[in-house]
């Protein structure tokens, strides 16, 4: 049986970290379902798309939103893009091996922590 409060923790976190600099799903939750679950790189990634499925970010968002800070037609457009490119990524991925999947997310995040560290 898969063990509660340890997931629903990691949920906690990441909705802490997604509301707090907006970032969740691919920086906090795929390498801990990896490296502390246990999950191949294939599960957590498919894992992490399954939730974004209902709204879970949605009292994170309007807390923005009543205060100014959500642009929905940005938020929109940005939504059909996410719709194809995931199922565009998704068949990509699962042609891949999982070393090379997670070669590919070190490397997405490396390149992402160095921008942000190093921007002026």
């Amino acid at each position: 049986m898969v063990e509660i409060l340890p997931y629903v923790f990691l949920g906690l976190v990441a909705g802490i970290f997604s509301g707090l600099i907006g970032i969740g799903g691919g920086i906090i939750i795929i390498p801990v379902l990896v490296l502390v679950f246990g999950l191949s790189q294939h599960q957590a990634q498919g894992t992490t798309l399954a939730l974004l499925v209902p709204p879970i970010g949605l009292l994170a968002a309007w807390t923005y939103y009543s205060k100014g800070y959500v642009d929905l037609r940005i938020a929109g457009l940005i939504c059909i893009g996410f719709f194809v490119g995931g199922l565009a990524g998704a068949k990509l991925a699962v042609g891949l091996s999982s070393s090379v999947l997670e070669k590919l997310f070190g490397a997405a995040l490396l390149l992402i922590a160095l921008k942000m560290i190093f921007a002026k």
